[in-house]
């Protein structure tokens, strides 16, 4: 409703507003970072930002005054990229330790047999070696030591380490090959055996799963519960990374049932090694679905492929060698990683996604995946495809080229990027591939520099709990990472050449997440007319000892104008 204005009086609405909060240091994170004292809101929209005087001026009989007693105020924080269905539901069996060492994962694996009897399957998901102290694979002959009586499967990313009986069942011999064209590569000593280590396989580990089966009525609340967790650390928005159809559906009747806390963007799961006809025929059944029709609470706008493998595990695709590792298995000095896709058919996915409105992203973990991806959006901006409104987008993007990042600028392609690798694994990276290479391991100061929108996710996998996830979800520590770079186990930042300041940390996880949701000019700032998705925090951001910024607590988030989380 438009302001009623005149001169030398009191500026009035309307129709008073529902709320102001006042007596805040209001960070509007507009295009020029003003900061304001009190913001307004009615139904579900800022309706202005501003001093404290002349926004308190809107009130009316039924607004809801809230002094904020000089805390800071930010717009809703998002997190481009999560799986949360599945990390909702991890522990719904059990919970699982944390594992730091070879000793917690073989402990854990000895215990799951005992609990589980001879000849069931003993699952291990997502323990990175890049985080454990001895940063190697656990081996086929410690594994068969502490499970002789079951199989056994230890799998990280892509990529997994199998004792001898899952190698067995799977089938996976010295004479095993992959015969349907599937990306799959099996690492074998010195006499051809299998080593264990099977490299983007998981189709042919024959494992089943021996723990208990959740209701859909069990997936609806343990999701409501993540999302309320969200919530507490500021996430008022999240782009669903790899939307699997169950998992669309779940989102769907959460919505349907006013039960969203958290504004979804959707990447559906597109299976790229599928012919392209029916890749082609899914991607057109995701543009003619409702949800694919703009809604702010769910949006099905995106897909999603695998167009390399891990860098946490050996696979990603580099355009130099790994080089020979006892950390990442590696014995063939020429190995590259693996590519998934070849570069004309993700030419065509790129050109589908695109036509029919849904934003195409590829997990590109290597550089040389990462330039493949960016190569597609220049042939396909050459034949007339429009990639700078379609944001193609690179998910993860860990190591990347001076050229390709200038290509990024000049095309359009977006990323969402996952700072808490840079925290936890950079050490390990570092020690594998020193600093040379190792310049343009997450360079965010070179993409903020280049005017590449690039974003801030978690990768979300595992687990209930910021601190405690795979990974670990909470913004402000990926705050502090992107502006510090000092990784765990080192005592020295990591490239600090490629920091950011504080003001460039907060866009990541507010305004440029927005643009890299196609909802810049909805969300992402606190500016009138954009939805009144804010938080209010217990410390100053900008002027706080640069160590305290992981410890921020939010004392209130806001979606739509309604309070859905309030600290005890």
């Amino acid at each position: 409703m438009a302001l009623i204005v005149c001169t030398g009086c009191t500026p009035k609405t309307e129709v008073a507003p529902d709320l102001i909060i006042h007596n805040a240091k209001v960070l509007t994170v507009d295009k020029d970072f003003k900061v304001a004292e009190a913001v307004a809101i009615r139904g579900d929209r800022i309706l202005d930002v501003g001093a404290n005087d002349r926004i308190l001026a809107l009130a009316g009989e039924g607004t809801t005054r809230y002094d904020a007693g000089g805390k800071m105020v930010l717009p809703g924080l998002m997190d481009s990229h999560v799986h949360a269905v599945s990390s909702a539901m991890f522990e719904f069996d059990h919970e699982v330790p944390e594992m730091q060492t070879i000793a917690d994962v073989l402990g854990y694996v000895k215990s799951r047999a005992a609990t589980l009897g001879p000849d069931k399957w003993v699952n291990v998901s997502q323990v990175f070696i890049t985080r454990l102290k001895e940063q190697r694979y656990p081996t086929r002959a410690e594994l068969d030591d502490v499970a002789p009586a079951n199989p056994v499967a230890f799998r990280t990313g892509p990529d997994a380490s199998l004792n001898t009986m899952a190698l067995k069942l799977s089938g996976i011999d010295r004479n095993f090959t992959v015969t349907d064209g599937s990306p799959c590569r099996v690492e074998k000593d010195a006499k051809g055996d299998p080593t264990g280590i099977l490299r983007q396989c998981g189709p042919f580990i024959k494992s089943v799963s021996s723990e208990r089966v959740p209701t859909e009525a069990d997936k609806l609340e343990r999701t409501k519960q993540l999302f309320a967790d969200y919530n507490s650390v500021g996430i008022t928005s999240i782009g669903d990374g790899d939307t699997e159809d169950e998992e669309l559906e779940i989102f769907r009747k959460l919505k349907d049932s006013n039960q969203l806390s958290v504004r979804i963007f959707s990447y559906l799961h597109l299976n790229s090694q599928d012919p392209i006809e029916k890749i082609e025929e899914r991607i057109k059944k995701a543009a003619s679905d409702p949800l694919h029709t703009y809604n702010d609470m769910l949006w099905l706008r995106g897909a999603k492929v695998y167009l390399d493998g891990g860098m946490l595990t050996g696979s990603a695709y580099m355009l130099k060698p790994w080089g020979v590792s006892k950390i990442y298995s590696i014995t063939d000095p020429e190995y590259r990683g693996m590519r998934y896709i070849e570069p004309d058919k993700l030419a065509q996915i790129m050109r589908a996604a695109l036509q029919n409105q849904i934003q195409l992203t590829a997990h590109s973990q290597g550089d040389a995946a990462v330039t493949t991806f960016v190569d597609t959006a220049e042939r396909l901006a050459n034949e007339g495809v429009d990639t700078v409104k379609g944001r193609p987008m690179i998910t993860h993007g860990s190591f990347m080229t001076e050229e390709a990042i200038l290509k990024m600028a000049q095309y359009g392609v977006v990323a969402n990027m996952q700072p808490n690798w840079l925290q936890l694994d950079g050490a390990t990276l570092m020690k594998h591939f020193g600093e040379a290479r190792t310049a343009w391991f997450q360079p965010y100061r070179t993409l903020f520099d280049r005017n590449v929108m690039v974003g801030g996710g978690s990768d979300h996998m595992q687990k209930i709990g910021s601190f405690r996830s795979i990974n670990q979800y909470n913004p402000f520590l990926g705050m502090w990472t992107t502006i510090v770079r000092t990784p765990r186990w080192m005592d020295k930042p990591f490239h600090p050449e490629q920091d950011l300041t504080r003001e460039e940390a907060i866009r990541f996880y507010t305004i440029n997440n927005a643009f890299l949701l196609h909802e810049e000019d909805k969300k992402g700032s606190l500016e009138k007319g954009k939805l009144a998705d804010l938080i209010i925090v217990d410390r100053d951001l900008l002027t706080c000892p640069v160590g305290d910024i992981p410890q921020t607590k939010v004392l209130r988030t806001y979606l739509g104008g309604k309070l859905v989380y309030e600290a005890k």
